[in-house]
């Protein structure tokens, strides 16, 4: 029920519409002109930071993570 609006963009395009309740896509998508194209650079160096969380979480827990799904094989 949850994964199908994990990565939904027109939703909360529609209905958000206070800049500091923006979720990381729409946010994303506001950052770039569409007319002219500019703040590209920008978008990336942005998408680089959205990531940044996610990469750590996954350091931290990389022990867990593998170990889980190393043992779901040995029933």
């Amino acid at each position: 029920m949850y994964f199908a609006t994990w990565n939904d963009f027109f939703v909360p395009l529609i209905y958000l519409t206070r800049t500091q309740v923006f979720t990381v896509p729409v946010a994303l998508n506001s950052m770039v002109d569409s007319e002219t194209q500019t703040g590209v650079g920008m978008l990336f160096a942005m998408s680089l930071l959205s990531l940044v969380p996610i990469l750590i979480f996954f350091a931290v827990a990389q022990k867990y993570l593998i170990r889980g799904i190393a043992t779901t094989g040995l029933k």
